[in-house]
């Protein structure tokens, strides 16, 4: 294929064909593991990427109309926690003149959330309220299903096409017709009664019977960027203003109180537990407990919670949670944790490594005088570090500039809001470092410890259990072999 078309190629995609073992998987994954239809996909996909110059699609290289209209965009997670494309079909009309632009406008999306979630699959919604037969454009849509079928391996979970008119049927039936058997079974036909069993009420708006109050508007791009935040303490915001040095002070303390109780064990530290203790324990939802003590077991570190982090509202006051990241590699892991609303968050530490085999706690608190939003999410991202590389803040510094984004493991946290009263999950009060009585958040705390430990302990067990076996086996072959020889010494002087 090279030989015969390389000048119909990027070379900036060839180069990545050679590096990017990911991006071949999907393609393989794709076309069923045939080698042969996967080829030919990739140099159809190839093809179409040099002719829409897709590595060099922009912004600046787009009509800004194009992005204001709010057609397209990315938002929201759907139930499984795959991101959300939007195609508003109401802001879509025929324009042969148009078409172009449209098609690229599609295109553009599509790399920039593969560039930035490399390899993670998206879920498409055709929102076709208050559509009519004005909007069919069968040539725009058929572009939209090869770019899901022919150009982006593996990117799709599935199509929700949300109230299709009854008019557009017929059309419907043509563009099965373009879709395999496997795109076939993607599509999900729903209404304001049943979209849910898809896409949860937070991330529907109001006229599919959701709760979400966004807003489309441009600029910025609306694909729920993560950002760092600006430091450790947060940005200064007026509503902060009246915080005193005392306070951030006793904050550095209770960060020094919890680093040193880390270093001490805890194997006792649940012993006794008040009989008011026994009565709150009972009384906090199982569903939450559950939640809180679940772990992500991702490839360089272990998460906890696996999901979400619990806040209280204004009401309970609950400003704090913790997020327990466990190394399970034999090497040092750099980490660094972003979120989507960085106005509203302090991330103690943000941005810092973690040595082999060993836990480190990430303390998550707000801002007074904001509270959290289901709409907000948190992002870990982690690679690993070589051996010799320091880890100061130049050096973390420079590593995340050189690191490629295939090394870089990712996973999200979702924001939950407690109405209860009591404290759950790994939810900290204010003052939880402070009060000498055990409560039920450090009670969370150390039997997610306890657990993690016990896991750690299963692992050694195994492996003890594995050289025992191996053991038991290499010495019955001793056994063997000098009953054998024994045997032979007999049969000669016989």
């Amino acid at each position: 294929y090279l030989l015969d078309k390389s000048d119909k190629y990027d070379s900036r995609d060839v180069e990545r064909l050679q590096q990017d073992d990911k991006w071949i998987e999907n393609y393989l994954i794709w076309r069923h593991d045939v080698v042969d239809d996967t080829l030919k996909m990739i140099d159809e996909s190839f093809q179409w990427r040099k002719e829409y110059t897709v590595n060099d699609l922009s912004e600046s290289v787009l009509p800004k109309w194009l992005f204001e209209i709010g057609a397209l965009f990315l938002h929201g997670y759907d139930k499984e926690g795959y991101k959300l494309f939007w195609f508003k079909v109401k802001h879509h009309t025929r324009d042969p003149k148009q078409q172009l632009d449209k098609k690229k406008l599609v295109a553009f999306w599509l790399e920039h959330y593969a560039k930035r979630d490399h390899g993670k699959p998206l879920t498409v919604v055709f929102d076709m309220a208050e559509t009519g037969i004005s909007h069919i454009d069968l040539d725009f849509v058929r572009f939209i299903v090869n770019c899901f079928t022919d150009y982006y391996p593996n990117f799709l979970t599935k199509i929700v096409i949300f109230e299709m008119p009854w008019i557009m049927n017929a059309a419907f039936k043509i563009v099965k017709g373009w879709l395999g058997p496997d795109a076939i079974s993607m599509l999900k036909f729903t209404n304001k009664s049943d979209i849910q069993e898809y896409i949860s009420g937070e991330y529907l708006p109001p006229h599919m019977g959701g709760t979400d109050s966004f807003k489309y508007s441009y600029p910025p791009l609306v694909d729920d960027d993560f950002q760092t935040p600006l430091c450790e303490n947060g940005p200064i915001t007026n509503e902060d203003e009246h915080e005193s040095k005392e306070e951030l002070d006793a904050d550095t303390k209770e960060m020094g109180e919890l680093n040193e109780a880390q270093n001490q064990k805890k194997m006792n530290s649940i012993e006794h537990i008040s009989k008011s203790e026994e009565t709150d324990k009972t009384e906090v939802k199982p569903k939450y407990a559950k939640k809180a003590l679940t772990t992500f077991k991702g490839p360089l570190l272990h998460i906890s919670p696996a999901e979400e982090l619990y806040f209280g509202s204004k009401e309970t006051g609950e400003k704090k949670c913790l997020i327990v990241l466990t190394n399970v590699t034999k090497n040092v892991v750099a980490f660094k944790v972003r979120t989507t609303a960085p106005e509203k968050y302090r991330v103690k530490p943000s941005n810092s490594s973690c040595e082999p085999g060993t836990s480190l706690d990430i303390i998550v608190s707000l801002h007074g005088g904001f509270s959290a939003s289901l709409q907000d999410r948190f992002l870990i991202m982690a690679a690993e570090m070589d051996q010799s590389s320091g880890a100061g803040a130049p050096e973390l510094t420079q590593f995340w500039k050189d690191v490629p984004r295939t090394k870089v493991m990712e996973h999200r946290l979702r924001c939950h809001v407690i109405e209860s009263s009591k404290p759950s999950s790994l939810t900290l009060k204010d003052n939880s470092f402070n009060v000498p009585a055990k409560t039920n958040e450090d009670l969370h705390i150390q039997l997610t410890r306890l657990l993690q430990i016990n896991k750690r302990l299963d692992e050694q067990m195994n492996r003890c259990l594995w050289f025992q076996q191996l053991s038991v086996v290499l010495s019955l072959l001793s056994v063997t072999v000098a009953a054998f020889c024994f045997y032979l010494a007999y049969a000669q002087r016989s």
